[in-house]
Formats: structure tokens, C-alpha cells, sequence
């Protein structure tokens, strides 16, 4: 389905960097050049993403692959969010009282503020996949 993957040239860490997570670093998956780190990686994006994702053996096998599927499965998901936020009270007005519009609205509000966090944390696991590492700077 997908290309043999190549090897990256920066898949060796620089010394001293070995491990490193930066901030804001998804705590279900291990950081970069650990132990299975890949794995956790693997499972953890495919948790954020569609069941049927499952079934694709090519995004499992090429993780950086499934990274990018599971980015911009999020960001569709930001987008659904700021829609919903953006209707929700003209949607509502005249099925349900003020209160559980209120409720509503606050409940997106929740879910942008939880699907930014994602975002981000997806953005630097898919960015350490592509070999990319963080650097501790003092």
C-alpha cells in the first residue's frame, strides 16, 4: 500500500538528546529514541483517530503516515468544534431553553480548548517522527 519506508538521516539522536520529550509532549507515548517509543506512538495515534483506521495495515506499519492521517483528522475535528460554536445558539433557540444552550456552548467551548491541546501534542509526535528532535536550551 505504502512505500518501503527509507531511513531517515537523522534517526540517530544527537548525543546527549536521547529521550528528551519537549513540552507539552503527549504522556501516553514514550519519548523519541526510548525503547518502543514508535509503538506507543502507533497505538496512541490510532487511539485519536477513527476505528476503522485500524484496519489499514499501511498506517500501522509506516507511523509517520499515520501521524499525518491522525493531524488532520484533529484539525477536521477543531474545525466540526468552531462550526458547531459558531450555530449552536441560532441551531438551539427554539427547541431548548437558555440554560442548555448555555450548557451547550460551553460544552464546544470545552472541546476546542481539549482539541487544541491534541493538536498540538499530535504536531510534536508526528515532527519527532520525521526525525525531528527537541533540544533542552538553558
Amino acid at each position: 500500500m505504502f512505500p518501503v519506508p527509507q531511513p531517515h538521516p537523522r534517526s540517530t539522536p544527537p548525543p546527549g538528546h536521547r529521550g528528551v520529550a519537549p513540552p507539552g509532549w503527549p504522556r501516553q507515548v514514550r519519548p523519541p529514541d526510548t525503547p518502543d517509543w514508535e509503538a506507543t506512538a502507533a497505538s496512541w495515534l490510532l487511539d485519536l483517530c477513527p476505528p476503522d483506521y485500524r484496519r489499514f495495515s499501511g498506517l500501522r506499519r509506516h507511523v509517520v503516515v499515520l501521524a499525518r492521517f491522525a493531524v488532520l483528522h484533529v484539525e477536521a475535528q477543531q474545525l466540526a468544534t468552531r462550526r458547531g460554536l459558531s450555530e449552536i445558539r441560532g441551531d438551539l433557540k427554539d427547541v431548548a431553553s437558555g440554560a442548555v444552550v448555555e450548557a451547550a456552548v460551553q460544552t464546544f467551548q470545552l472541546e476546542d480548548a481539549r482539541l487544541q491541546a491534541v493538536r498540538r501534542e499530535v504536531g510534536l509526535v508526528e515532527e519527532a517522527l520525521r526525525g525531528r528532535r527537541y533540544r533542552v536550551r538553558m
